[in-house]
């Protein structure tokens, strides 16, 4: 349901509380997660964020993780040549609407979606030169860093998959998609693979929701913004290129501008299947949890455990 024209301004107000002239407001179509609106005023336009109700149902990570946002964008955006918004203001307190928002700058481009016959590879390797600057921002520790605090922090990249792939399933049992012998199993999985995750790897930010809709480009196909920050992750890249391979975007272009060559050893084909597998299992959460869609929900798992049969000598 969409938002009326006095509530959007006190939004606005809020933190530009000098503007004294006109506003429209317009809702953004795009985005699957957060309730968007343009604002334009008479010096530039500026994207009303607006986060869903705290009632829904959220993977583990996704409760308040807009809190995040504005110091992943303040980091990406002194440390990198990556474009994103710049935000004025978040707010949580859900005094002026019963919701968490935010109030930024809106970047030139349309999504990629909406532009016709980009020149893919030419957008693939901006992609690729963009996210190694981002992953070349570390932490001390992994996992989900945030102030929403979703995870306690691990100091070994091992050890937070492992809290993250047990939390995710424990969502998955908690929307009723998994009996108790299927979660044991696929804990049981992980487990016996877990050695393979073991090794020294940098904390690396990792943005974890790069899609076609989240890069906007101009009509040259010059990629003018990265959005939509609040799923970032500090961890290992390799579970970055798994999100990229479900969404179309790891071709050999954007290896090119990525600047290396991907490990392609036997133990980095194994630990992408639980990376993609990962990325899979949070849509029986969303579909079940938040959509109500049974149906979607249980062709999720199926596609989870076809890949595990297919990838795996289960006996």
């Amino acid at each position: 349901m969409g938002m009326s024209t006095p509530v959007l301004e006190s939004l606005f107000l809020k933190y530009r509380p000098d503007y004294v002239g006109m506003l429209d407001f317009s809702p953004i179509s795009t985005g699957k997660f957060n309730q968007s609106y343009w604002v334009d005023s008479e010096e530039g336009q500026y994207v009303i964020r607006v986060a869903p109700s705290r009632r829904n149902v959220f993977v583990f990570y996704e409760r308040g993780m807009m809190a995040q946002e504005p110091q992943i964008h303040a980091l990406v955006r002194a440390e990198t040549a990556v474009p994103v918004p710049r935000i004025l203001g978040f707010d949580d307190s859900q005094t002026l609407i019963a919701h968490d928002y935010m109030l930024m700058d809106a970047l030139p481009g349309r999504p990629l979606t909406e532009i016709d016959n980009p020149k893919f590879d030419f957008v693939l390797g901006q992609l690729g030169e963009m996210l190694a600057q981002v992953h070349q921002l570390h932490a001390v520790q992994y996992g989900y860093l945030g102030i929403h605090k979703p995870m306690q922090p691990q100091t070994h990249w091992v050890d937070a998959f492992a809290i993250m792939w047990n939390k995710l399933v424990d969502d998955i049992v908690g929307v009723r998609h998994y009996s108790k012998a299927e979660s044991v199993f696929v804990r049981g999985l992980l487990e016996a693979h877990l050695r393979l995750f073991d090794r020294k790897v940098p904390a690396s930010l990792l943005h974890m929701d790069v899609w076609h809709q989240n890069i906007l480009v101009d009509e040259q196909s010059q990629i003018t913004g990265l959005l939509d920050w609040d799923r970032a992750l500090w961890g290992d890249p390799e579970i970055e290129f798994a999100v990229l391979d479900y969404c179309g975007l790891s071709g050999p272009a954007f290896w090119e501008g990525y600047g290396q060559e991907r490990d392609t050893s036997p133990e980095a084909k194994i630990r992408q299947v639980f990376y993609l597998l990962y990325e899979l299992q949070k849509y029986i959460v969303i579909e079940q949890g938040r959509r109500r869609n049974a149906q979607k929900a249980h062709q999720y798992k199926q596609q989870v455990f076809s890949i595990i049969a297919q990838s795996f000598d289960i006996n």
